[in-house]
């Protein structure tokens, strides 16, 4: 049963027993009431009329006349006030009795006769009260009874809600209470039992539903996915790099801490806007989402963080999926990572100012002892013998080993430093091959290795720093020679492509595995296996000799078929 109706029922049933009971308890004090007006009315009255008569009927000797109408009156009312059975037939023989009083007020035997019906009236009325009060008092005897019953019927229906009612709502709401806890602790097995058909078992039922619902919910992959959304935000905002997350139009999804205080923004004003509205008014924001291939060459950001001049290397993740049921990858946005990279620049500075240093003082012994070499080789010193010479020699090619190493890496420090002084002028390109080609002549002539210069003749000046080109190519040249065989042939080719000068250095060693390509030009790389004789520098100077004049190197290889290597300048 419904708790509405339960209430209903128990309320209205004691409500209507209430005024059953006021209906009762009025109705025995309306037939009391009756029945003491009616014995007051009919009989009390009577009695009084009688009284009064008798005083009458005594009082005539006196004054005959005052008594005899105060007779008459009384008997007159008790004519009007008969009510009881025999009561008309003795006041009418009392009627009699009087009239022959009237006649002679001195006959005693009238007199006595009078009495005589007078008490008779009396004696009637008398019973009749005497019945009507026992009516009386049984009537309150059942109005008590009645209202004893119905009484005892409210008590037992207000007894019945007392008992029931607080245990019929509050039991449910305390189950329905330590349940919600439960589901609040991530208990989502949590069932309730009252299954009865009133409100509550409504209540529990749409109560399990939803816990069903939520433990769905909670074993669903929605939930797992929000879970690891929150998880991966929470390991994006602890890390210590700076990460910026954007959508396929370039609004701002996500930005951690360490974003925000390099920014100098708040979250709020980032999350939403995007990402083009926000570089109008901080600069910061407009180099971080400025693509890498807008820019002539990358470089670390140096961004004033963490009280002091910081650097940071932009990377940008492109993000893209391929939707259920397609094949097309679709993009949907972008994640920028900036790795901070101070203490290596630190450390990084710091070599280079040693390297520099080192260079730098190495190069003034190195230059003393290729003049002592000069020395013991000239005649007026004296004649050497032919292991005098042989070591001579050795010493020469490791002092002059040295010497190119020294002037390498002083090369390295310059450009480092930022210290590389360039003199761009017009400059001719088979001039430029001349002097590589001359440069090498003697290193190509000891393996009997033939260079040819495939070129045109009337080829247009490069805007370059010559010195700084002819180094790059007699580098490529020096390489090429070393992983030749002996006896082969090296090509350097000259032409002219979309208004650039391209100069190719083709040789036919064993080539370069696609795995190391893209690393040839990275600071002290060789490849393995190669000959350790150089510093690993040579081709990370050349790349940045080049990209100073803004111009690119490349390289292009098949193992086993030898190499190309190239660079191109602005004609």
């Amino acid at each position: 049963m419904r708790i509405k109706t339960k209430l209903n029922l128990g309320v209205g049933l004691l409500f209507l027993m209430i005024i059953i009971l006021s209906l009762v308890s009025a109705y025995s004090v309306f037939l009391i009431k009756q029945d003491t007006e009616n014995i007051l009315k009919s009989n009390y009255n009577t009695l009084e009329y009688s009284r009064n008569m008798i005083l009458a009927l005594d009082g005539m000797k006196s004054d005959s006349k005052e008594t005899i109408q105060s007779f008459e009156e009384n008997l007159e009312k008790q004519t009007r006030n008969i009510t009881e059975p025999g009561e008309k037939q003795a006041t009418e023989k009392l009627k009699k009795s009087f009239a022959l009083l009237s006649k002679n007020n001195s006959n005693e035997v009238v007199k006595t006769q009078i009495r005589q019906d007078i008490f008779a009236i009396m004696k009637l009325n008398l019973d009749a009260i005497k019945q009507k009060s026992d009516i009386a008092k049984q009537s309150a005897e059942t109005a008590n009874l009645s209202i004893a019953i119905v009484g005892s019927l409210c008590f037992l229906i207000a007894f019945n809600l007392l008992v029931n009612l607080p245990n019929n709502i509050a039991n449910p709401i305390k189950e329905l209470t330590l349940s919600i806890k439960e589901i609040a602790n991530k208990n989502y097995s949590e069932r309730v039992h009252f299954t009865s058909h009133s409100e509550f078992g409504d209540l529990a039922k749409s109560f399990n539903t939803m816990a069903q619902k939520l433990e769905e919910y909670h074993d669903s992959n929605v939930y797992k996915l929000l879970f690891e959304k929150k998880r991966l935000e929470t390991l994006i905002n602890n890390m210590n790099d700076p990460i910026i997350g954007l959508d396929h139009e370039g609004i701002v999804l996500f930005v951690n801490d360490e974003a925000l205080k390099i920014i100098g923004l708040k979250s709020e004003d980032i999350i939403g806007k995007t990402a083009s509205e926000l570089a109008v008014s901080n600069d910061l924001i407009r180099s971080l989402i400025l693509k890498e291939n807008e820019t002539p060459k990358k470089q670390p950001l140096k961004i004033f963080a963490h009280g002091k001049e910081s650097y940071f290397e932009k990377e940008i993740h492109n993000i893209t999926i391929t939707p259920t049921g397609e094949e097309k990858e679709i993009n949907i946005g972008d994640v920028i990572i900036l790795r901070n990279i101070t203490l290596f620049k630190e450390l990084d500075f710091a070599k280079t100012n040693f390297i520099a240093t080192v260079s730098h003082e190495l190069k003034t012994p190195i230059a003393s002892i290729k003049l002592s070499l000069q020395l013991l080789e000239n005649a007026k010193t004296g004649d050497m013998n032919d292991d005098q010479k042989q070591l001579v020699e050795s010493i020469k090619d490791d002092s002059q080993r040295l010497l190119k190493i020294t002037g390498e890496l002083l090369n390295l420090s310059q450009l480092e430093t930022g210290n590389i002084q360039l003199t761009i002028g017009k400059s001719n390109p088979h001039e430029i091959v001349k002097y590589a080609v001359e440069a090498v002549k003697v290193q190509a002539d000891q393996k009997q290795i033939q260079l040819i210069v495939d070129a045109d003749e009337n080829l247009k000046n490069v805007k370059a720093d010559a010195e700084k080109t002819g180094w790059v190519l007699i580098n490529y040249l020096s390489n090429a020679i070393r992983y030749s065989s002996e006896k082969s042939t090296i090509l350097i080719k000259l032409k002219e492509e979309n208004n650039q000068m391209v100069f190719q250095v083709i040789d036919t060693g064993k080539g370069i595995e696609p795995r190391y390509k893209d690393k040839v030009f990275d600071k002290y790389f060789q490849i393995p296996g190669s000959q350790k004789s150089g510093t690993g520098l040579g081709l990370a100077i050349s790349k940045e000799f080049i990209e100073a004049q803004n111009g690119s190197v490349g390289v292009e290889s098949n193992l086993g078929l030898g190499s190309t290597f190239w660079f191109a300048l602005k004609v």
